[in-house]
């Protein structure tokens, strides 16, 4: 318990991704009476998180700054158990939450069950059932579910992947993606892309991140790329670099002298939006660009062989082509030069939720604490 008689919350976020998922959670719990809520940065995305905060209007009430350059994944891992073992102690926290799957998420559950903190899983139930894919995401979040005291899962499907694992029934709340209460916020903000865009031509947006694209599969979505654009001349491509060292100079070596290729700087998620609804289809290895596209009804190829989103790829916004390049200029092209294949996407409606996710969990929340509501005079 806080020294304001509230419960303390702690909400751990390391990637911009978890950023902009937990943005909404954390002001919801920051509006609450009853919950004093600590944000906790661990860095493991500085650059491209810290715009992401700035845009949500937060401020991390502590800056672990574990990035180092070159460091193993290994490495990373030590140090956010130990850091965040250390933190937790100091903030001596009621709950703790944290969002996805990544390092951050895994060393935060493992710091808090070491520590008999109950610990909340924000988009909980994920699975493509391939711990190799991605890596090291699936086992990251197969693990924190197992460690983990609350489940919020974001669709249905995602409670009853929990459910088959054994995860206690009564632990498991289904909520809604907190993607989607961010969207809604910048959607309506409205923020322009910011670049100088041709209005003749249409945009395909492209995004890689992630690491089994890295090296020869990232090559392989160049090459496609490349035929793309000498076979849709009323195409521009836009594709904000991931600040990864790995990628930016196979990309721009790749697409080096294409006119209407686009390669820009990682975009802040007001004009990352503003890029998606522009769009006129979505090229991204990217998970939560695919709810994103669900809601704005944008259609996305994704550019990996599974899919822990498997809801978006049966409603037909999401097809998964991985980084082959005949599949990717085959599926690309079919929805580029034929309207009826849009059709699909045009109709489809997302199962993702209602914007309302994080009051859904800062209530759950509550009442797992049995945290008392003001009362009313």
């Amino acid at each position: 318990m806080s020294e304001l008689g509230r419960q303390r919350i702690v909400c751990v976020v390391g990637t911009r991704p978890e950023a902009i998922k937990m943005a909404p959670v954390v002001k919801a719990l920051r509006e609450s009476s009853w919950a004093d809520c600590r944000l906790i940065f661990t860095a493991q995305h500085r650059d491209l998180a810290t715009p992401i905060f700035e845009f949500f209007g937060l401020r991390p009430d502590r800056n672990l700054e574990l990035m180092r350059p070159g460091q193993s994944l290994v490495d990373l891992s030590n140090r956010l158990l130990s850091r965040l073992h250390e933190t937790l102690l100091d903030e001596e926290p009621d709950f703790v939450l944290a969002q996805g799957d990544t390092t951050s998420v895994l060393a935060s559950a493992l710091a808090s069950y070491m520590l008999g903190i109950p610990f909340g899983h924000v988009e909980a139930g994920l699975r493509t059932h391939r711990l190799d894919s991605p890596f090291p995401e699936e086992a990251n979040r197969v693990a924190a579910s197992h460690l983990a005291s609350l489940h919020f899962a974001p669709t249905t499907e995602a409670r009853d992947n929990l459910l088959r694992e054994g995860i206690d029934r009564d632990s498991v709340h289904v909520t809604g993606n907190t993607g989607v209460d961010a969207l809604r916020i910048a959607a309506k903000r409205d923020q322009p892309l910011g670049l100088d865009l041709d209005p003749s031509k249409r945009l395909l947006l492209v995004t890689v991140h992630r690491r089994e694209n890295l090296g020869e599969p990232l090559r392989r979505i160049c090459e496609a790329i490349r035929a793309l654009h000498d076979r849709f001349p009323d195409v521009e491509f836009l594709w904000p670099l991931h600040p990864n060292p790995a990628i930016e100079p196979i990309v721009r070596g790749a697409l080096r002298g294409l006119p209407r290729a686009r390669l820009v700087p990682p975009l802040c998620y007001g004009p990352f939006v503003a890029a998606m609804k522009r769009a006129s289809l979505i090229l991204s290895d990217s998970g939560g660009v695919q709810e994103e596209a669900t809601v704005l009804r944008k259609p996305v190829l994704v550019l990996r062989p599974v899919s822990e989103r498997g809801e978006a790829v049966r409603c037909g916004v999401a097809r998964l082509v991985g980084d082959d390049p005949t599949t990717i200029i085959a599926e690309t092209s079919k929805l580029l030069a034929d309207p009826r294949a849009r059709r699909i996407v045009d109709e489809a409606e997302s199962s993702y939720g209602d914007g309302r996710s994080a009051a859904r969990i800062a209530s759950i929340v509550r009442e797992r604490l049995h945290a008392p509501l003001p009362v009313e005079v």
